[in-house]
C-alpha cells in the first residue's frame, strides 16, 4: 500500500478548519497562505460535500480572479491530487460523465464545475450582472478591502440563501468566508465589525467539543487496535457530540487577525525586536502588529480619498485568454482606461535600489494614472523602460512625454557614462518610441508640491488624478502610508524609510520612492500639459 501524501497546515490554518464556522472572517498579512491554505479547503470541502450545489467566489475584479484568487485555488487543488479535466473543469461546459448540477449555470464561461455536479460561479464586482438570478449555497469573498460592501450587500449577499431542501442539515451550507489583509481606508474596513458578531464562547465551545470527539475517537481506535468490545454508550456519545458540533458551527461566526506575534514561536524574539527596530512606526504597526490604519489626515496626500480609485478591464479581451492563458498576454489591451492614440506621459524617480515609472493619461479634468512600474536592485532603468515598452507594444501612439526634474541631470548610478535623462531617452527610443522630454526645472519645494497636490484631488487644479486600482497596487499603499515631518525649514514629506534597508514587512516599493514618481508627472501635466500636441491621426503624430 502506497504512503500517503501528508499536507502541511500551520496553526492559523487548521484552527480555521477545525472550527469550521458559518461565517469566517480571517485578516492577516500577505504569504500566510489565506488563498492557498484557508479558501482552498473551504471552497474544497462545500464542492465535495454539497454535490450538485452552487457557490459564489467573489473578487473585486475579474483580472485580480484571473491572476491572484484562481491560480491559488488550483494550485493547492493540485498539490491534493485534484487534476483539471479530470476533476474538475474551468469555464467550459463540463465533460457529459460529469454530474448534473442540481441548478445549472445560464452559462459555463465563469464557472469552476466539479465532477460531482457541484459548481462555483466566479464573480467579479467590475463585470456587471455577474450576480444575477442566482441561488448560492456558500460564498466566499477574497481580498475583501477592496470589496465594495453596498454592491455586496444588494446583489451577491441575498443569493446566498442555499437550496435548504438538499443540505439545510450541514453546517456549512449558507456559509460565508471573507479573507483580506488589514485595510487602510475607511471603505475597505467594512467586514472588520464582524469581530463583534463572533460569541467567544461559543468558538470555545466548538473548540472543546472537537477536542472531545478526538479523544472518544482515539478510545475507539484503541480498544480495536486491543481486540477490546467497544463500549455502546462511546458510539451514541460520539453521535451526540457530532450533532451538537454541527448545530454550534452553523450558527458560529469566527473572526480572527493574525499578526506576526503570534507567530512568536517560529519566529523568535530577536527576530520582531529586529523589525521594531529596523522598521518605521507605521510599518510597524501594519506589517507586524496587524493593525488598521487609514489615509493619515496629516498625511502628505491628506485629500486623497477612496473615490479616487477605479477599475477598468477590458472584458472582451479577458474573455478571449480563457483560464488557461499566458501570463505574457496580460498587457495594455486588458486595460480599459488606456486611450491608444494619445501619448502616455510619465514621471520617474531614480534611486540605487530602487526605480520608478509611473504612467497617465489626461482625460478632460481628470489625470488617469494609468499604470506604474518598478524595477529593484540589479535591474536598473534599461530594464524598467523594457518593461514599459512590453506592456504598452499594441499602443498604437508611441509616443512618451516624459517630464522630469534636475534629479534627472548630471547623475547616474553606475547605469553608464551618461545622466538619467540620457538614458530614459536612449532607452525609449531604442525601442521604437518618440520621446517629448519636458523639463520643469529644480524640484519644488515640498509644501507647494503638498498645495498643489491636495488641491489636485479636492478639484481646485486643472487636473484631478485618479488611480487604476489594479495596475497600482504598490503606488496605493505608498502614497496612503507617506507622512509629514516637521523641521525648521517647515514640513516635508517623510523620506526616513527609503535609506533602511529591505526587509520582507518594509519592501522598497512601499515607501516614498514611488510617491516622487507620480508627483513628479503630476506637477508635469499639471503646469506644462503636452498630451494634446501628441494625438495619434492616420499619418501619424498629429
Amino acid at each position: 500500500m502506497e504512503a500517503q501524501n501528508k499536507v502541511y497546515f500551520n496553526a492559523p490554518q487548521r484552527l480555521t478548519q477545525l472550527i469550521g464556522a458559518n461565517t469566517t472572517v480571517i485578516v492577516a498579512g500577505r504569504r500566510t497562505g489565506k488563498t492557498d491554505s484557508i479558501a482552498s479547503p473551504f471552497v474544497l470541502r462545500n464542492m465535495q460535500r454539497m454535490p450538485g450545489s452552487t457557490g459564489g467566489i467573489v473578487v473585486p475584479t475579474f483580472k485580480h480572479g484571473l491572476t491572484n484568487t484562481l491560480p491559488g485555488l488550483f494550485a493547492a487543488w493540485k498539490r491534493w491530487g485534484f487534476a483539471e479535466g479530470i476533476h474538475y473543469v474551468v469555464g467550459r461546459r463540463p465533460p457529459k460523465w460529469f454530474a448534473k448540477p442540481i441548478t445549472e449555470p445560464a452559462d459555463y464561461e465563469h464557472v469552476i464545475s466539479f465532477y460531482n455536479g457541484s459548481v462555483a460561479i466566479i464573480i467579479s464586482q467590475d463585470r456587471p450582472g455577474s450576480s444575477n438570478s442566482l441561488t448560492l449555497s456558500w460564498v466566499l469573498v477574497d481580498e475583501a478591502k477592496f470589496i465594495d460592501y453596498k454592491k455586496l450587500k444588494e446583489e451577491t449577499l441575498p443569493a446566498n440563501g442555499g437550496i435548504k431542501s438538499y443540505f439545510g442539515a450541514r453546517s456549512f451550507n449558507h456559509s460565508l468566508m471573507i479573507l483580506s489583509d488589514m485595510p487602510q481606508t475607511q471603505k475597505g474596513s467594512w467586514f472588520l465589525h464582524y469581530k463583534e458578531k463572533m460569541d467567544v464562547e461559543l468558538i470555545d465551545t466548538i473548540k472543546a467539543t472537537v477536542f472531545e470527539i478526538w479523544r472518544t475517537k482515539t478510545r475507539i481506535r484503541e480498544c480495536k487496535k486491543e481486540g477490546k468490545p467497544i463500549p455502546k454508550y462511546l458510539q451514541s456519545y460520539l453521535r451526540r457530540l457530532d450533532t451538537n458540533l454541527n448545530k454550534m458551527r452553523s450558527v458560529a461566526v469566527y473572526y480572527k487577525e493574525y499578526s506576526s506575534i503570534e507567530n512568536l514561536q517560529l519566529l523568535g524574539e530577536n527576530y520582531i525586536k529586529q523589525m521594531k527596530r529596523d522598521l518605521t512606526p507605521k510599518t510597524f504597526r501594519t506589517s507586524i502588529l496587524c493593525q488598521r490604519i487609514g489615509i493619515a489626515k496629516d498625511g502628505f496626500y491628506s485629500s486623497m480619498r477612496e473615490a479616487h480609485k477605479y477599475n477598468a478591464s477590458d472584458f472582451d479581451y479577458l474573455d478571449s485568454l480563457g483560464y488557461d492563458f499566458d501570463p505574457a498576454l496580460l498587457d495594455s489591451r486588458v486595460d480599459k482606461d488606456v486611450d491608444p492614440f494619445e501619448p502616455i506621459c510619465i514621471g520617474m524617480d531614480y534611486n540605487a535600489n530602487i526605480n520608478w515609472i509611473v504612467a497617465g493619461q489626461p482625460s478632460g479634468r481628470r489625470l488617469n494614472i494609468i499604470k506604474s512600474f518598478f524595477v529593484k536592485f540589479e535591474r536598473k532603468i534599461p530594464a524598467l523602460i523594457d518593461d514599459f515598452c512590453t506592456y504598452y507594444a499594441n499602443h498604437e501612439n508611441k509616443t512618451v512625454v516624459y517630464y522630469y526634474d534636475s534629479t534627472a541631470l548630471g547623475a547616474n548610478y553606475a547605469v553608464n557614462d551618461q545622466d538619467f535623462h540620457w538614458v530614459v531617452c536612449h532607452e525609449f527610443e531604442r525601442h521604437g518610441w518618440t520621446v517629448v522630454d519636458v523639463y520643469l526645472g529644480n524640484p519644488m519645494r515640498h509644501d507647494e508640491k503638498y498645495l498643489l497636490i491636495n488641491q489636485g484631488f479636492s478639484g481646485k487644479q486643472r487636473f484631478m488624478p485618479f488611480f487604476n486600482r489594479q495596475n497600482n497596487d504598490d503606488l496605493i499603499l505608498a502614497i496612503q502610508s507617506a507622512g509629514v515631518s516637521r523641521g525648521r525649514n517647515g514640513f516635508r514629506k517623510d523620506k526616513g524609510g527609503e535609506k533602511l534597508e529591505e526587509s520582507e514587512e518594509s519592501l522598497l516599493e512601499h515607501r516614498t520612492d514611488g510617491t516622487d514618481a507620480f508627483d513628479t508627472l503630476y506637477i508635469g501635466c499639471e503646469k506644462f500639459p503636452q498630451n494634446a500636441l501628441y494625438r495619434y491621426s492616420s499619418n501619424g503624430v498629429a
